[in-house]
């Protein structure tokens, strides 16, 4: 048997999206779809410093509502059935999300980026500077 081990996060903000239904989000990150806003609260604005736009970011975030406890499901985009692990669903045991968008503007606690397939008001968890591994053959 796994042993379970519980961890705290803490939300740094939130998503806004032009979605308010999981029918209105696309299946996939879009990088050249919708305008999306990541909004820190005002105690992480400093954390922005040497942010620059043009760049790509890590975005975390939390789906909320979902179903963690199916392992297997059909795919939305393709009907494929598979394991969780190799969807994108957000019906995970950990629903967190994941997307590397280059940034389009910042202003003051606003990070503006396009194409995020999450619902208005998605808890924001982190941002990172995108790093690209090299592969070596």
């Amino acid at each position: 048997m796994i042993e379970s081990r519980q961890h705290n996060l803490v939300t740094i903000g939130h998503i806004e999206t032009p979605y308010n239904t999981v029918d209105e989000c696309p299946r996939n990150i879009e990088p050249g779809g919708p305008p999306c806003i990541l909004m820190l609260d005002e105690q992480y604005q400093d954390g922005l410093l040497s942010l620059n736009v043009g760049k790509e970011i890590v975005i975390l975030y939390w789906f909320e509502n979902v179903n963690r406890e199916n392992l297997r499901q059909h795919s939305r985009k393709t009907g494929r059935y598979g394991g969780i692990f190799s969807l994108r669903t957000p019906h995970r045991p950990n629903p967190i999300g994941l997307a590397i968008l280059k940034i389009e503007k910042i202003e003051q606690n606003r990070v503006y980026v396009n194409g995020l397939d999450c619902l208005n008001g998605t808890p924001l968890l982190d941002i990172k500077p995108a790093m690209m591994a090299e592969c070596s053959t």
